[in-house]
């Protein structure tokens, strides 16, 4: 036991529970000043998408990483954190150390201009649980009446078109009942963490930072994969692949821009994205005249030896690339290229999902092992990352002394609710909510 550790619990053991109490109240303010500005940093990060230059698909799995925090909180912070962008009151309240981040993540699921000031006025006469009461009544605040009619009218207006833009790009609207968007976007939620594989589209760090919307169209891919599978490893990467595929040995090989390689029928594909496609999948030659003609077509044959993937699925159980671990959607990788002369020896195979295998490819990332089957990545610009991470140097200032150095003015009482244990007269609470929506609306 440290001499730190030592003093701290002489000193507490030592105290009046008086002085116990204030100490507890106190440093709960301090935490919660702490915490605002710590979220408001996270805001942050994610605007410069810091974590795209560790290889993470969103700033949640960044922040699991290095902040030890479990995925639905991580999820958690990064909504309030953006939600408090938009809320200058409580994110002043809660700098200030007069609201603690229970309030905060309540109120921030509710909260808009027209309201703000009242949820904050409310939050602190009352407790954590009491606000989470007033956030619940008020988010199902509506007659019974009126609910009953526009459930009935949604129903009869609920569609969803799926159809082609004149690009032949996939184009999909429509409406439905609450609690089928509410199961809907649970899966898409679900499918987005996962995998971990499940967004490995464009963007990351060879391209812009890419929306929840974006992510959402690889979700749903998922979703339609697991469903055709009917279970998530129904079916291995080989046969994963049904895509047509033409393509010229040239473009492979030597990367020459003249060589074929497009969908069939359809438009051109970067070579990176064939030769992840031919990593782990089913391949079908088809040998063609000088004309173009088609001569006779190959037997469909995996371009990966079975041995060759229980093999890496044995030794790597998941994705390899640092820190990650997902275990399903996952593809196996080549490291040397099979175009270009790569193997299927285990040194040159490893296990990647969606997202880091397309990474690897597309965003220009690469991965190699080092000695005792240890892994690294390394980005287009030459960083290493492994997953023994050094944590970066920092102030080490207890947090009090840097909140009295931001001039945040915190004592024992200073985070305590004004509340009287009186009952909470929910009635009155949403009525006045819903009038200040409503003159904010007519605003």
């Amino acid at each position: 036991m440290s001499v730190a550790e030592v003093t701290t619990e002489t000193t507490a053991a030592a105290m009046p529970l008086e002085r116990l109490e204030a100490e507890l109240t106190e440093l709960a303010g301090h935490l919660a000043a702490g915490e605002c500005r710590w979220l408001l940093l996270v805001a942050e990060y994610d605007r410069r998408a810091g974590h795209e230059t560790w290889g993470c698909r969103t700033v949640a799995h960044w922040l699991s990483w290095h902040c030890g925090l479990d995925m639905r909180s991580a999820r958690e912070k990064v909504r309030v954190a953006h939600a408090l962008e938009d809320l200058p009151l409580v994110t002043e309240e809660f700098a200030a150390g007069r609201l603690s981040y229970s309030k905060v993540r309540a109120i921030t699921r509710v909260a808009n201009p027209a309201n703000e000031e009242q949820l904050v006025m409310y939050s602190q006469h009352a407790t954590a649980a009491q606000t989470e009461r007033i956030v619940r009544t008020y988010r199902r605040y509506r007659s019974p009446e009126e609910e009953n009619e526009a459930a009935n009218q949604l129903r009869d207006e609920q569609y969803l078109q799926v159809e082609y833009d004149l690009d032949g790009v996939g184009v999909t609207n429509g409406r439905m009942p609450p609690e089928i968007a509410a199961a809907l976007l649970q899966a898409l939620e679900l499918a987005r963490s996962r995998m971990s594989a499940d967004q490995r589209g464009e963007g990351g760090p060879a391209g812009p930072p890419r929306s929840i919307g974006a992510l959402n169209v690889d979700a749903l891919a998922m979703i339609v994969e697991t469903f055709m599978a009917s279970e998530p490893a129904a079916r291995n990467g080989s046969d994963r692949w049904m895509v047509g595929v033409n393509v010229d040995a040239e473009a492979l090989i030597d990367d020459d821009p003249d060589a074929m390689c497009e969908l069939n029928d359809g438009p051109a594909l970067p070579v990176e994205t064939v030769r992840r496609l031919f990593c782990d999948a089913s391949t079908v030659a088809l040998i063609r005249r000088e004309n173009g003609e088609p001569l006779t077509v190959s037997k469909r044959t995996s371009s990966l030896p079975r041995s060759a993937r229980r093999a890496a699925r044995f030794r790597d159980k998941g994705c390899r690339f640092p820190n990650c671990g997902e275990r399903v959607f996952v593809d196996v990788h080549h490291i040397h290229h099979q175009s270009r002369g790569g193997g299927h020896e285990h040194v040159n195979v490893i296990e990647l999902c969606w997202f880091h295998h397309r990474l690897v490819h597309e965003g220009g990332w690469t991965v190699r092992f080092l000695e005792h089957d240890e892994v690294i990545a390394i980005t287009p610009t030459g960083n290493v990352i492994s997953s023994f991470v050094e944590p970066p140097s920092s102030a080490r200032s207890p947090i009090s002394e840097r909140n009295d150095a931001a001039g945040v003015s915190i004592d024992a009482t200073t985070i305590t609710p004004n509340w009287w244990n009186d009952p909470l007269h929910l009635g009155d609470i949403i009525g006045g909510l819903a009038w200040h929506d409503e003159q904010g609306g007519a605003a």
